[in-house]
Order: C-alpha cells, then structure tokens, then sequence
C-alpha cells in the first residue's frame, strides 16, 4: 500500500457518520470535517479522535452516549477508571480482558487514546512492570496524560507516534495490545512487521480490530466517515489472518468473532469484531 490516498478522492464525512460497530466510538465532530480538510485519511482520523478528546468530559457525563467501555468492559474495569478516559472510550472488543498480562512485563497499546487499556494494564504489570501508550492524536495524549496524573499512575509513559513506525526499540515488550486502530492504517503488513520487532522472542499481541468478510464496495473504501469508523480500512479477515502469518507471528488464534452490526442488510452485515492473539517465535 501506499501511504499517499490509495483510494484517491475521500467521500467528505456526513452527519450520518457510523464508528467502530453500533455506537461504541466518537461521535464527536464528524460533520465539521470539510473536503478541504481531507488531504489524507490520517488527516481525517486525528481530526476525529483529536474531537472525541476534547468532549470527553462531555461524553462521560451524558448517560446517552454510548461508550465503548458500555458494551465490552466489565463493571469492575469501568469502575478503575477516570471518567474522562471512559468518556473518550472508542473500540471493538476488550483484549485487556484476555491479555493475561503478568507482573513486571512491559505492555504497549497501539492507539492509546484517552488510557483506558494502558491503566488496565498497568494494574496487572504492577510497580516493577511498564506500560507505554502509543498514539498519533495530540489531544488523545493531552488527556492520556492527565487521566494518568489524577490516577496517581507512575508505571505508564504516553508518546506520539505512528503505529507503522513504532518509537520503540527491538525486542523490549513482552506483550502488544490494541482496539479497534490497526483497521484504521493504510499500511497494515508494516504494523505486523513493527509488532513483530519490537516484541521479545515469545511475545505475544493480543488485539482487537474490524475486519470485514468479503471485500467492500469501492464508494465505503472511499468514505471518511467509514475509515475514521474504523470500517473503510477493514481487511477481509481471511486475508488479515494471512497477513499476520506472513510476517512471521506463530499460536495465531481467533479468541472472538462477532458481527459488528447483527441487525444490518448489505454490506455491513459483513463487518465483523476480531480479537485474535499470536506469539513471535523463540527464534
């Protein structure tokens, strides 16, 4: 893939706008995206997480806007949390809540956001483990950065970075989380390809994503309002499996697999929430 729009002219976003399933991500700011401001789908996510950042506290004090945390988080985990990072929950699964990480490995979570799942593991990795969260939107840190001051969390760092090219050295993490993000890259062997080096020899990910399963109409592709709802990127899930073992990964399995939208007809009945884990190999 290229990273320069690989599907050319990106449909400008409408208030119609759907995100990560039935109603689990930001619903922030979609319309105020102009075609103008669309040069590129990362343009069009930052602006969009950049959004749901800065109405967290909106979001988390209004009882009917559904977060992700709502639909795949226990009680006991939402109740761990900040409010703001739960008002800025976007998602499609819960790979925290299967994870199994151990005390003091090194976590890192790919599209970090507001925290939730870097605070969740930071609980499990204890005071000799470290979580470090990675992600692309100013705004996300900002926050991350202050829900992790009022938790009084010291064994978590946030840094911007991009998923294709993580900031992080060769074989240092024990275990590589994600929700609901790689569905959102252009590049999605790179991303593999940058797990896989940064994980130790028998490290493992386990992440949750959309994936599709057929290959969508060329026009949803084109939409902004469905990439930045974690659908325009999604790979057809026979091919995403592939890829992953392509790049080297081994114990590749499918832990979750659910529709996305079980009510809809077309092609969103195709969308499915994937939670998979795999392992790097000893060598």
């Amino acid at each position: 893939m290229t990273t320069n729009k690989p599907f050319g002219t990106l449909t400008p976003i409408s208030q119609e706008s759907a995100c990560c399933g039935d109603d689990c991500c930001g619903d922030a700011g979609s319309s105020e995206i102009t075609h103008e401001q669309l040069e590129t789908i990362t343009a069009a996510v930052q602006h969009q997480y950049g959004s749901l950042a800065s109405k967290a506290a909106e979001r988390a004090a209004d009882s009917t806007s559904v977060k992700a945390t709502d639909k795949f988080y226990s009680e006991d985990q939402r109740g761990a949390l900040p409010d703001e990072a739960v008002g800025a929950s976007a998602g499609c699964g819960n790979p925290m809540g299967i994870a199994d990480a151990q005390h003091g490995e090194t976590v890192l979570d790919l599209g970090s956001g507001g925290g939730i799942d870097c605070f969740l593991a930071a609980q499990e990795v204890g005071p000799d483990g470290y979580v470090i969260g990675i992600d692309m939107t100013p705004r996300m840190l900002e926050l991350a950065q202050k829900n992790a001051e009022s938790l009084g969390t010291d064994n978590v760092v946030f840094k911007l970075g991009h998923i294709e090219s993580i900031p992080q050295a060769d074989n240092t993490v024990d275990l590589v989380i994600s929700n609901c993000v790689i569905a959102l890259s252009e590049q999605k062997a790179r991303v593999f390809s940058e797990i896989f080096r940064i994980l130790k020899p028998r490290g493992r990910f386990v992440i949750s994503d959309m994936v599709t399963a057929e290959a969508l109409p060329a026009d949803v592709q084109k939409s902004a309002a469905e990439w930045v709802a974690c659908v325009g990127g999604a790979a057809v899930m026979s091919e995403y499996l592939e890829l992953v073992e392509s790049v080297g990964f081994s114990e590749i399995e499918v832990v979750k697999e659910e529709k996305s939208r079980p009510d809809a007809i077309g092609w969103e009945e195709t969308l499915i929430n994937l939670t998979l884990r795999a392992s790097k190999p000893n060598s």
